[in-house]
């Protein structure tokens, strides 16, 4: 029976190790995060699937700690798979699985290396994105391809939305990749990395919004960073607004010259530094929503 050691976190985690389960590997061991009390935890969790199937589970503070080697290396697995497993593993964690350690990255590899890659996506207003399961080697997301499956991203499709399309394909590109692993007949073409580059995390402050830039510039951050995200925001006075949905107008002019947020006619606009608008259609204000109508008699610049 083929063995398998897994790293997984989030619903990409879940779902694949959930098609390593129902074709029949022996896993031996998975490794998961606790969750972090300060994040918004919106997805589903891989070490409660692990205790239903009566797996072990542990979620190591360092999974490169000797003494995780020692217990990975004395299961002697066949393979070692992560799935979006947020921490690097090693060389000599790498080199333990008798037949290659692979992982699946959620974008078209050799595109969007590194971190958040759904997000940075719709953050570049790319038109798709999708799944990867590449062999892992010391340098990130560089390893070579065993399977990949695009999907599109649509014109105001959230970055939540796009990921849940991608948890998809990560599943059918793992389905379709097990036989040939099993069986020693997976081919595998090395990566490009000239036709894609390396991408970090983002933190909430990040998501601020610069008006000055294209009305689709900002369009992509605010879906790319939507709720369960942080959210894009902007700041009026001592009052911080999420901007949390938007849409290009096309055949609305600016109110004027100078870029920013203000209520109109029933509704909040913004004029972008490109001379287009967008409509703000949904937005909060310190963490509550904010209807355009409690605006309508206040003296404020949006800015």
């Amino acid at each position: 029976m083929t063995s398998a050691v897994v790293f997984a976190y989030h619903n990409v985690g879940v779902r694949c190790l959930s098609v390593l389960l129902d074709r029949g590997v022996q896993v031996a061991l998975v490794l998961t995060h606790s969750d972090n009390p300060a994040e918004t935890i919106w997805f589903d969790s891989v070490e409660k699937l692990a205790r239903a199937r009566a797996i072990p589970v542990i979620a190591p503070g360092d999974a490169n700690d000797p003494a995780v080697l020692a217990q990975i290396k004395a299961l002697q697995p066949d393979f070692l798979f992560s799935f979006y497993y947020r921490n690097m593993l090693r060389p000599e964690l790498l080199a333990l699985p008798r037949r290659g350690a692979y992982n699946m990255h959620g974008s078209l590899l050799p595109k969007y290396r590194g971190r958040v890659p759904v997000n940075w996506a719709v953050i570049m207003g790319e038109q798709e994105t999708g799944a990867t399961l590449h062999e892992m080697v010391e340098k990130p997301d560089a390893g070579g391809i065993v399977d990949q499956e695009a999907v599109p991203i649509g014109a105001d499709e959230t970055a939540a939305e796009v990921f849940a399309k991608v948890t998809g394909a990560a599943e059918r590109v793992l389905a379709r990749a097990l036989p040939g692993l099993i069986a020693g007949s997976a081919r595998i073409r090395q990566q490009d990395l000239g036709k894609g580059s390396y991408f970090g995390g983002r933190k909430p402050e990040d998501g601020r919004i610069d008006w000055s830039k294209g009305a689709q510039a900002v369009h992509n951050l605010v879906r790319g960073v939507a709720p369960p995200y942080p959210g894009a925001f902007t700041q009026i006075k001592d009052r911080k607004l999420r901007i949390l949905r938007t849409r290009l107008e096309a055949n609305r002019r600016p109110r004027s010259g100078v870029p920013g947020l203000y209520f109109e006619a029933g509704a909040f606009f913004a004029d972008c530094g490109d001379g287009r608008v967008l409509r703000v259609l949904e937005l909060d204000a310190q963490g509550g929503p904010l209807e355009p109508a409690a605006f309508a008699n206040e003296k404020i610049t949006f800015s």
